[in-house]
């Protein structure tokens, strides 16, 4: 297939971002750098030590208005980025139940989501926990020679799982501090800053990704200012029309969109055109704890092969993760 070409010409997003994003993305990476000595040493990030890293990479307090909570978090999400980085591949080389105990128990240092933001709940910016983030990373098979695209980045917390296994990355994310953070925390990897809903109309047709890892909004679309209960589909939709055929799609959604559900039947019917269901589960809230809710997900596998049976009135069946090669050999 055809290699992710220059990162000058993919990095382009369709309006400049402003400076002060830039400005704001750079002081929560200082911070989330400030915080990575705590994950080390396995102590928990209490809301004393968040202020203390937040108010002195913003040079104010949050009373002052220097900074919200909700970029605090991010902040600790960009810290287990970093820790990650450094210390992932360590925690890889364990079996996968190994690796997701360690994983875990990461995250169990990093302070529960107790305030949040209306432009986070208007974008429902519920970024992947870090074990449901390696969980999907093992459900997409991932390989060194993948080209991984990430359609709502976030602050690349499935990203980061991709870069250990060595794949080539390109990520966008529409909200624009956490753009400009993803380009602190993955320089080299070409970054866009779309409405992800219609990501394969909006990316350079030099993106050509075999994997796609997705957390879309449940039920959020960009400059509408109600819920639109398909939202989810529409990014699904989107990212699967842009994957290479025999590519994979893993996709966290709402545990409600479900081929077996009778108001998604005929979406997910219509789906199948294009891809294969290969396995759909369910996922308690208590995964979303630490990030303020309980809201349960579901994780669903696709696969760009049209279904022999299109999975409507069932779950799908367990399949061993593997994949077969692109039509093209990549």
């Amino acid at each position: 297939m055809t290699h992710i070409q220059s990162d000058a010409a993919l990095r382009a997003a369709p309006a400049p971002v402003a400076s002060s994003f830039a400005d704001r993305a750079g002081a929560l990476l200082a911070a989330a750098t400030r915080l990575v000595p705590a994950l080390e040493a396995g102590r928990r990030i209490d809301a004393h030590e968040l202020r203390a890293a937040m108010s002195h990479a913003f040079e104010g307090s949050d009373a002052e208005g220097a900074w919200d909570w909700k970029t605090g978090y991010d902040a600790c999400e960009a810290a287990v980025i970093l820790f990650l980085r450094k210390y992932g591949r360590t925690i890889l080389a364990r079996s996968p139940a190994s690796s997701l105990a360690l994983i875990e128990r990461i995250a169990a240092l990093l302070p529960t989501h107790t305030r949040r933001s209306e432009a986070g709940q208007a974008l429902q910016q519920f970024s992947t926990p870090p074990g449901l983030a390696f969980v999907s990373s093992v459900a997409a098979a991932i390989r060194p020679a993948d080209h991984v695209l990430e359609p709502s980045a976030g602050t690349g917390m499935l990203a980061i799982h991709a870069e250990l296994i060595g794949a080539d990355l390109a990520l966008n994310e529409l909200a624009e501090v956490r753009a400009e953070l993803l380009g602190h925390l993955f320089p080299a990897v070409p970054l866009s800053c779309h409405d992800a809903a219609s990501i394969d109309d909006r990316l350079p047709q030099t993106i050509r990704p075999t994997v796609v890892l997705i957390n879309p909004p449940f039920s959020a679309v960009a400059h509408v200012d109600h819920a639109m209960k398909d939202a989810a589909l529409r990014h699904i939709a989107s990212a699967l029309a842009r994957l290479e055929s025999r590519g994979r799609l893993v996709a966290i959604t709402g545990s409600n969109c479900a081929p077996s559900a009778p108001e998604w039947r005929g979406a997910f019917t219509r789906l199948q055109e294009q891809g294969r269901i290969l396995f759909t589960a369910a996922i308690d809230g208590s995964v979303y704890a630490k990030h303020g809710t309980t809201i349960a997900t579901r994780l669903t596998v696709i696969d760009k092969i049209p279904a022999e049976i299109p999975v409507s009135s069932r779950s799908a069946r367990v399949r061993r993760p593997t994949r077969q090669p692109c039509s093209n050999g990549c």
